[in-house]
This record gives C-alpha cells, sequence and structure tokens, in this order.
C-alpha cells in the first residue's frame, strides 16, 4: 500500500505549493508553509473501522437555489447564556447553526466561562454537550464543583476523535457543543496527530458543516501562539461565525472578552468579568473598575474614552517621565503601541517645544486596556507633559482627540456618546478638537486648535 502523497500549504493564506519553500508566492509571509498528508477516505488507502470511514451525512436532501425576494426575512434566534457580558459580546446570545472561535492564554479562563455558559443554557432548557479532549470528566467535575452555577445537567465527554463527537451530538440532540479545545481534536480521514495544521483544518470544516446543517451550536477554544494569534491556519479564523480573544493578566482579576469577527453582531465589543474563586463574574459597568483605584491630585494621569465597539469605555493613562540614567533614554509602552508613543514624543518636541530627549518616558493603560485608535492621542499627550511639569492634570476632565504630525487636534468619532458615559461618572470638562460641535448636557467642552494650546494649558 503506498503512501498518500503530501502537499505543502501555507498556514496564512491556504495557498497550496508543489514543495516546501520558505517564503509563500501567494501573501508573501515567511516560514508559513507546513507540510500536510493527503486526506484518507474509505477505500483509498484509509484505515477502515474507525479510522477510515467518511464521516456521514448530515443532511440528504438538496436545497434548491431561491431568489433573495423569495426568502423571507424572519427575525434572528438567539439563545441567552444569562452571562449578560457574554451575551453583549456575542451581539445579544449563541445563533442556532452558528461557530465560534474562543482563544486565550492558558490558564486565562476559558474553560471555566464556558462551563458557566453551558451550566446556565442547561438551566435554560438546551442541551449541551461539553467535549475535553484537556481535560478527564473527573477532572471537569471538580472544576463544576467550584462554580457558583449548578453543572450537574451538563452532558460532558472526555473524547478527541471527531466522529465520535459527531456521533454523540447526535445521540442527545444537542443544541450546543463545546469543544475544548479544537487542537487536541483529530479525524481519521488525516494520517496526521492532533493540532496538525491539517487536522485543525478539516476538523474546523467539519464541525462548520455539522453546524449549519443540524442547527447544533458549536463553540470551539484555540490555543494562542507566542504573538497572541491564535494557533493553526489562518484559516480557522475566516471558516468560523464569530471569533472572540479572551484577555488579561493570569494575576490580575480582571478579565476582557473582546470580539473580531462576528457575522451575526457588531465588532471589537467588550466584555468584561472578575475572576473569583467560584468562577466569573460579569461587571456590568467597566468605566467605574478601571477607574477604582484612581488617585486625585497625582501628575502624570489623565483620562480618555475609547470607543470598544458600540459600548463607551473611561481608561485611565499613566505616564512618568523621569531623568535618564543611561547613554539612551528608555521609551517603555504598556497597552499603547510604541510606535504611536515615539511619535507623539517627536510632535511634542518639534511642534510644542517640550523636550524628552534626556529623559526616561514610561506610559502604561490601566487594567490591561489596550490604546488602539487615535483619538486616546491626546490623553497619552497629556499625562506626559503632566509628567513633565508634576503638575497634576484637573480631576473631573476627560482628553478626546487625534494628534497630527504638524501639533494639530482632530476630533473623535462618537464623541457623544463618549462624553455622555463621563459626564455619568463626574467628568464635566473636555479637552477636544474646537472643530468638534457636539454639545452635551452637563459637560463644557474646552476647545484645542494646537498641541501647544494644551500644553500650556496643563503647564500653567
Amino acid at each position: 500500500m503506498s503512501k498518500p502523497k503530501s502537499v505543502y500549504r501555507c498556514t496564512e493564506c491556504g495557498h497550496e505549493h508543489p514543495k516546501w519553500a520558505g517564503r509563500c508566492d501567494a501573501c508573501g509571509e515567511w516560514n508559513s508553509i507546513a507540510e500536510e498528508p493527503a486526506v484518507l477516505r474509505a477505500g483509498k488507502g484509509g484505515k477502515g473501522g474507525k479510522g477510515g470511514r467518511n464521516l456521514p451525512s448530515y443532511r440528504l436532501t438538496a436545497v434548491p437555489p431561491a431568489r433573495l425576494r423569495d426568502i423571507s426575512a424572519e427575525s434572528l434566534t438567539r439563545w441567552r447564556t444569562g452571562l449578560n457580558e457574554f451575551d453583549f459580546v456575542l451581539g445579544g446570545g449563541i445563533v442556532p447553526g452558528s461557530m465560534t472561535l474562543i482563544g486565550g492564554e492558558p490558564g486565562i479562563g476559558k474553560s471555566t466561562l464556558l462551563l458557566q455558559a453551558a451550566a446556565r443554557l442547561e438551566t435554560a432548557g438546551r442541551t449541551v454537550l461539553y467535549t475535553s479532549g484537556e481535560e478527564s470528566p473527573d477532572q471537569l467535575r471538580l472544576r463544576a464543583d467550584r462554580l457558583t452555577e449548578d453543572a450537574g445537567a451538563v452532558h460532558v465527554l472526555g473524547e478527541t476523535r471527531l466522529e465520535s463527537i459527531i456521533e454523540a451530538a447526535g445521540a442527545i440532540a444537542a443544541d450546543v457543543v463545546v469543544i475544548d479545545s479544537i487542537q487536541t481534536i483529530y479525524t481519521g480521514m488525516l494520517e496526521s496527530a492532533p493540532g496538525n495544521v491539517g487536522q485543525v483544518r478539516e476538523c474546523s470544516g467539519q464541525l462548520m458543516r455539522f453546524a449549519k446543517e443540524s442547527g447544533t451550536s458549536v463553540i470551539v477554544v484555540g490555543h494562542v501562539t507566542k504573538g497572541g494569534g491564535i494557533a493553526g491556519p489562518k484559516t480557522l479564523e475566516h471558516i468560523v461565525d464569530t471569533v472572540l480573544y479572551f484577555e488579561g493578566e493570569a494575576t490580575l482579576d480582571y478579565r476582557l472578552l473582546r470580539t473580531t469577527k462576528n457575522r451575526f453582531g457588531s465588532v471589537d465589543e467588550l466584555g468584561v468579568f472578575t475572576m473569583t474563586e467560584n468562577g466569573l463574574l460579569a461587571v456590568p459597568n467597566p468605566s467605574a473598575v478601571f477607574l477604582a483605584a484612581r488617585a486625585d491630585g497625582i501628575s502624570g494621569s489623565a483620562v480618555t474614552a475609547l470607543m470598544e465597539g458600540t459600548r463607551p469605555v473611561l481608561v485611565e493613562v499613566q505616564a512618568l517621565a523621569a531623568k535618564s540614567g543611561y547613554g539612551t533614554p528608555q521609551r517603555v509602552a504598556t497597552g499603547l503601541d510604541p510606535r504611536r508613543l515615539a511619535v507623539l514624543l517627536a510632535v511634542l518636541e518639534r511642534r510644542a517645544k517640550t523636550s524628552f530627549a534626556d529623559l526616561d518616558v514610561f506610559v502604561q493603560v490601566t487594567a490591561g486596556v489596550r490604546l488602539n485608535e487615535p483619538g486616546a492621542d491626546l490623553a497619552v499627550a497629556a499625562a506626559l507633559v503632566s509628567s513633565l511639569h508634576n503638575r497634576p492634570a484637573p480631576a473631573d476632565v476627560i482628553f478626546l482627540g487625534e494628534i497630527g504630525l504638524g501639533g494639530e487636534i482632530r476630533p473623535s468619532g462618537a464623541v457623544e456618546r463618549r462624553i455622555a458615559e463621563a459626564v455619568r461618572l463626574g467628568f464635566h470638562r473636555v479637552f477636544g478638537s474646537s472643530r468638534s460641535t457636539v454639545q452635551v448636557p452637563g459637560a463644557s467642552l474646552v476647545g484645542l486648535d494646537h498641541v501647544e494650546q494644551l500644553v500650556r494649558a496643563l503647564a500653567a
């Protein structure tokens, strides 16, 4: 019996190559090409029995194509889990027949979150199958005993073979199937170990087909790489309907659940949880939590409002400028792109005559939040200037605006919603672009045209 021929495929774009190469011809990525054994199907070199048979068809009836105008516009059904922050990030709940991927660092709480959601779904009358390839049912029972929710009704299965998992889901007519994790699952249609690029893609494709044809919602856990991305082929994220990232430091109490793709809702939504000995608890007001430890009267602190999807969130930006003890000053940024920090320092020095040349500069965003939008530029600059002159910024002020290379200050998007959230938490003045015409009751706008005006206002 001849060994099936291997193929070489790029893990980033999926392009197939006749042989291994260091660089993908299609997307240009280096060291992204991996070897995959060819698919083994029954009667063509397969092992037969458990490993070599084809997956069953979940619906044999062919569906004829239809015109869009003939399709009824039914409202989207969602199953709420009862974990409000989890439902919010998903867009209102789990959609039947959807496939969701959740990734995160080891120990961050992915399994705990999904077990709690499974327990609440069972309480609501939905049948849930929790499949774990990393923990035995006994270990899952120990985890469930620590939770506040009663997870006793959840069906659990310690299995790594895809065909067995789908068969078990069909046997109990599961509404939701949780797979922890996709890197431990394998199919007998491939002659490779679990976690291989080909196994991850083939299993994901079969699970998506199962979800769409049976109406079962599938949630899979994905491991992450050192770079923070989900391990395996990039096509894994293209296959699924929703991609969630569970973030946060394992040594801190807060966990951030962020969506980067959602076919049934908004992207970049943010859910906040706190980790307790009894499981994860949803945080209904993230802004108040992020600012809870903020101290008044300390220099180097500024508050801004970020738009996380459809939700405005207030966060504190801290900066420290200290005399350097080395020949080359340090530039350290936590929660902010270091290149953006370098740009802002250059603009402050050139356009506002403020020098940080001989100073070490440290900038961090509290609670593990990342500044991914330019609307936070003004807050970073305000924290830097406040630390440089050792003058605290006013306690009731938030800073909203983008700083251009010429030092000009540009307005942010969704200003009205950001300011309304700030007023609700006791901030009544806004330093922002003078071109913004938004008026919110309870807040006054201090219009700025140039970053030099910010420096004068804070250094006075």
